[in-house]
């Protein structure tokens, strides 16, 4: 496979960039289909959730600057400026002024305002809308408005993302469509038709089918050059792989291992590989799930979880898994983050320490080859989402290393949302589960500190550490020279106590039609410069 591998990647690896031979071309027109395995489900910014639906938003609307493709979040000179032409900084860095772009104009012609950033805020801190952007926005505490085009953010406190939290986290909406609209009423599927500054515009959604965006022609920021983007829904992966095949598509992102041999003789196709945003982990839950009150009668123990991280190779399973396409994650986190040592290590996998730990805990072999103390068994039951074949391999496959260690894990494969509904409610031992991180490594909070428990955040294995929280706290606020060092004592705290077991930091694997030129693209975000994209005039097919 490797030597197929080797032809067939583009040059996406580093940085997502097209090779010197491949730039982008002044050409105009033509229709791109992306394929996309559901429906985007709204496009209404504040209650996106889906991947779909992030990547047709962030066509249509814009945000004031947006993090740009060094992934570098807290130098401001390296944002992509979109709505904002200019900013500037008060004496004490707790406010920040952006003056808006006096050419920008909402797709029905009314000009983008100061007001409308307002407007936007304002609606995405009401606790009536409650939009998946509200913990981010914590910091600010109001934003003002100096005159038509000048906008005002106050701070709370001085923090490293500032700049990113203002900027990049809301895309802006438009106050005269929407300010006459009650806030509860934004939760109906009714909602109006999306109306950006961005450089495409919505044409139509067909619900469960696709959804097609075209050029603003008259964009501020200019012309997108192609004619037509459809992202067309196919649920059943096998089907969009057979219409990428057939040209019926021109791109298919998620592909796996298994495909990338057959995909990569099709003379119509390249693969490219992409960094991603994800890492998969195997959580346990540090509660009891009867009585949350309580220590988990296993996963309360913290020698119990060290001895089951210590008992599985996960370098070994990685391989089985994704084969080249992924590697062992460090901690919390993902490597496309600067702060992010790749040097730093989890506890090391030694089956034969694994194993004297588990005697010295009181948890012996029995003759048929399974640990048990005082008549019980050491069993648990690992949930697994049925719609990932990775995860679902994964889950396989420590059953079967877990066994040999002499545990006996039981895989219950489950709806997403049923999974996520145990694990909100504790209901749970331990489970299977992928986190995709946003621009800055924040979010560990909500994932990984006493801040994130309870129905506001995510740490549904009840991890609780004091001095993670700190060590983390103190990461987050340091200055880039100091923050690696403060990140990599934060993940050592975390590693040493294993709540969970960070398995693998996938790659992306993208088929991509040969007709197509892509631009610079983000670690989190290949569409990021979808409208650079050009279709080779000699690619062009009757889709055009």
């Amino acid at each position: 496979m490797r030597g197929i591998i080797a032809i067939a990647l583009g040059a996406m690896i580093a940085g997502c960039s097209e090779t010197a031979s491949e730039k982008i071309s002044p050409e105009n027109g033509g229709t791109v289909v992306i394929s996309a395995s559901q429906d985007p489900g709204t496009l209404f910014p504040p209650f996106v959730e889906t991947a779909a639906a992030k990547q047709i938003t962030e066509q249509i609307y814009d945000y004031l600057a947006d993090v740009g493709p060094t992934f570098d979040t807290r130098n401001e000179n390296a944002y992509r400026r979109e709505l904002a032409d200019s900013w500037h900084w008060s004496n004490d860095s707790l406010s920040l002024a952006f003056h808006l772009d006096p050419r920008a104009r909402w797709h029905d012609g009314i000009k983008v305002t100061a007001g409308d950033v307002r407007f936007t805020f304002d609606l995405n801190k009401n606790p009536v809308v409650a939009g998946r952007y509200l913990s981010s926005l914590g910091n600010i505490d109001s934003v003002t408005v100096a005159d038509s085009t000048t906008v005002v953010f106050w701070f709370h406190r001085r923090t490293p993302t500032q700049f990113l939290d203002a900027a990049a986290q809301l895309l802006i909406l438009p106050a005269h469509q929407l300010a006459g609209i009650r806030p509860e009423k934004f939760h109906d599927t009714t909602a109006p038709p999306p109306i950006g500054s961005g450089r495409f515009r919505l044409r139509r959604w067909d619900r469960g089918s696709a959804v097609e965006v075209v050029p603003d022609t008259g964009n501020y920021r200019g012309r997108p050059h192609l004619d037509h983007v459809i992202w067309s829904i196919a649920p059943d992966f096998t089907t969009a792989v057979t219409r990428l095949k057939l040209n019926e598509i021109d791109f298919l992102e998620d592909l796996r291992p298994e495909n990338v041999a057959d995909l990569g003789r099709q003379p119509n196709l390249r693969m490219v590989t992409a960094p991603t945003m994800n890492y998969a982990f195997l959580r346990f839950n540090l509660r009891d799930p009867e009585t949350r009150g309580r220590p988990h009668p296993l996963f309360g123990d913290r020698e119990l979880r060290r001895a089951i991280a210590m008992s599985i190779d996960r370098k070994t399973l990685l391989r089985s898994v994704l084969d080249t396409f992924g590697v062992v994650p460090v901690g919390p986190t993902v490597r496309s983050y600067p702060s992010t040592d790749p040097r730093l290590a989890q506890i090391p996998f030694d089956s034969t320490r694994a194993a004297a730990i588990l005697d010295s805990l009181g948890w012996v072999r029995r003759p048929d080859g399974l640990r048990a103390r005082g008549g019980r068994e050491l069993s648990f039951t690992l949930l697994v989402p049925s719609i990932s074949p990775s995860r679902i391999r994964m889950g396989v496959l420590l059953q079967e290393k877990l066994h040999q260690a002499g545990m006996r894990v039981t895989v219950e494969r489950m709806e997403s949302a049923a999974q996520a509904a145990k694990e909100s409610k504790g209901d749970f031992d331990a489970s299977l589960d992928s986190w995709t991180m946003p621009s800055s490594p924040d979010a560990i909070r909500d994932a990984w500190t006493s801040t994130g428990v309870g129905k506001n955040g995510v740490n549904y294995g009840y991890y609780i550490n004091p001095r993670f929280d700190a060590l983390l706290d103190s990461a987050l606020v340091a200055d880039p020279a100091q923050a690696r060092a403060r990140f990599t004592a934060a993940y050592s705290v975390i590693n040493d106590d294993a709540p969970a077991i960070w398995l693998y930091e996938p790659h992306k694997i993208i088929g991509v039609n040969k007709r197509l030129k892509m631009g610079q693209a983000r670690p989190d975000a290949w569409w990021f410069s979808l409208s650079d994209w050009t279709v080779s005039q000699s690619g062009r097919t009757s889709r055009d």
